[in-house]
């Protein structure tokens, strides 16, 4: 098993993506990764719609320009009557707990070696109507994802991070 910080370091936004659908076993793998995310209160509202044929990816394509030429795409939502709400101030945990199943996806195509983009860059209205999605679902985060293409590489400045000291503060008493 590969050192998580590892994975991590390494497993960067493809996109560009050569035509070889991810296959059955690989994409239950990915899947089952994000049914193992935690949620709040375990409520799941997650919802994964998984686009990965040639008439998918085409509405795909009417509701984003960022889809890279993927294979496939989790259209990761939340549904927001299933969500958990913060009672101090009505938050509610969808958005987040949808994004949580989203990383973990992502990392797990990454460990299998598919290659994936997280893509917040697409019209929730086309989405609804292209994939009949009801109002109670809200679409949250779209991850293109397939066989990255020879030659494919990261953008220039991933390996570029503040520094940690600027991103992390210690409380102290």
């Amino acid at each position: 098993m590969e050192d998580f910080l590892t994975l991590a370091a390494q497993r960067y936004s493809v996109r560009s993506f050569d035509s070889r659908p991810i296959e059955d076993e690989i994409l239950q793998r990915i899947l089952r990764a994000g049914h193992l995310a935690p949620t709040a209160c375990n409520r799941q509202p997650q919802r994964v719609l998984v686009l990965n044929d040639a008439q998918d990816m085409q509405k795909l394509r009417r509701c984003t320009e960022c889809h890279f030429g993927a294979p496939a795409a989790l259209l990761v939502c939340c549904s927001r009557d299933e969500s958990w709400i913060r009672g101090y101030d009505g938050k509610s945990s969808g958005d987040i707990d949808a994004s949580i199943v989203a990383t973990h996806m992502m990392l797990e195509a990454a460990s299998l070696g598919i290659g994936s983009t997280w893509v917040m860059y697409f019209d929730p209205k086309a989405m609804r109507e292209e994939f009949s999605i009801p109002t109670a679902i809200e679409p949250v985060a779209l991850l293109v994802m397939g066989y990255p293409a020879a030659g494919a590489k990261p953008y220039p400045g991933h390996t570029q991070f503040r520094p940690q000291e600027e991103t992390v503060v210690y409380h102290r008493f």
